[in-house]
């Protein structure tokens, strides 16, 4: 056992530790308590090649098979209809190069490496190598993710009360299934790598995993999760060059659209009307805290510690990425698809809008919630200017 090792690791998320006690509330940092020891502090999703996390839910099954959901039942159409085979629609055999200015995998102005003098220093063809894998980690982040949203929707079927809701889950969990094969491909292929998860997305996927409650592994995977994932595909596409790249990614979000939209219908009436105040509370509180490691965490640990190591302090780096217009960009990309929909889902009270004012995301509470926004429309994103 290598105590110094887990020393060094609570010291370096001691950041995490202020930020989970912003909201004071100590239920839901004690449900938070054992996936952040174990993601942070003992780094399990880094400790071989596989993690078991046993799960408590319970499965409900229903009997009487009653079609009494109107808005899943459409939305479980849309899916039974919309399914892609990326054998079929992708053209695998494109060829990547990361040195192809014409077909550059993402815009260097877009990436924070563009405003790092160790990284200026470097001759085009190195830099070229670091952005690709700095795109190559984020793609593996979409990866882990996405195995996450697959189990996430195995569960939330066996949970969820509503047979229109279990016809809907089953096409989500064929989405996600179709997700992961899509991105490890396109990073095994063409790409030549995969890298680990990071630390602070194993804490959220350990945290709906283990959990019991079927609101919170939606609340957690549809709303925060895929919200995250729909401002970061979208970005993505945006900011690339790469053909097939931008195709996949295209095809990737039109089942994103309507994930999320699950996750509001399935929630917006269980939170407004179905639970006792307390819970609404804990669960808007959940939220926050879920918020925060989604803004302040992902600073991409295991790409500068391949990289840049040896040219900044790991304080040094956390500084520049939270302090880069990439994180701005980031942040208002991302938040601009979760924060309106946790107001539409009744999680956005005047007690906790002060918190998410003080982190600078409630400037987005007034953009489209998931039903208002197309799939075309998620597809077409155009790139803010960062501030």
């Amino acid at each position: 056992m290598d105590i110094s090792r887990y020393v060094a690791n609570v010291v370096n998320n001691a950041d995490a530790a202020r930020d989970a006690s912003r909201v004071k509330n100590l239920s839901v940092v004690a449900t938070l308590l054992g996936p952040a020891v174990r993601g942070l502090v003992l780094q399990q999703g880094k400790q071989g090649a596989q993690t078991h996390m046993p799960a408590s839910h319970a499965a409900a099954f229903t009997w009487q098979y009653r079609r009494d959901q109107p808005e899943m039942a459409k939305l479980y159409a849309a899916a039974k209809t919309s399914q892609w085979d990326p054998d079929q629609v992708l053209d695998w055999k494109t060829s990547v190069d990361f040195h192809d200015p014409d077909h550059s995998l993402m815009e260097d102005a877009l990436l924070p490496l563009s405003e790092l003098p160790a990284h200026q220093a470097l001759n085009k063809h190195k830099q070229a190598e670091h952005r690709a894998g700095l795109v190559a980690w984020m793609l593996s982040q979409f990866l882990h993710g996405e195995q996450g949203a697959l189990f996430a929707a195995c569960q939330v079927t066996e949970s969820v009360g509503w047979f229109d809701g279990k016809l809907y889950g089953a096409t989500q969990v064929m989405d996600e299934g179709r997700h992961v094969e899509v991105f490890n491909r396109y990073l095994q292929e063409k790409m030549g790598r995969v890298y680990a998860i990071n630390d602070n997305l194993f804490v959220i996927i350990d945290a709906l995993m283990r959990g019991s409650d079927w609101d919170l592994k939606f609340l957690g995977m549809q709303i925060m999760i895929e919200g995250l994932a729909l401002g970061a595909f979208g970005s993505m596409r945006a900011g690339t060059r790469e053909p097939l790249l931008r195709e996949l990614l295209k095809y990737v979000i039109t089942d994103e659209a309507r994930h999320v939209h699950y996750g509001v219908v399935a929630l917006r009436e269980h939170y407004l009307h179905d639970v006792s105040e307390k819970v609404r509370r804990d669960r808007e509180d959940w939220a926050f805290e879920m918020a925060l490691l989604l803004r302040n965490r992902f600073l991409a640990h295991e790409f500068y510690e391949e990289f840049y190591a040896q040219s900044l302090t790991r304080k040094e780096w956390d500084a520049f990425i939270l302090n880069s217009k990439f994180m701005k960009l980031f942040r208002s990309t991302m938040f601009r698809r979760i924060v309106p929909n946790l107001k539409r889902i009744g999680l956005m009270s005047e007690r906790i809008r002060p918190h998410y004012q003080a982190i600078g995301l409630l400037d987005w509470e007034h953009e489209k919630a998931a039903p208002e926004l197309t799939a075309q429309e998620l597809v077409d994103v155009e790139l803010p200017k960062a501030s």
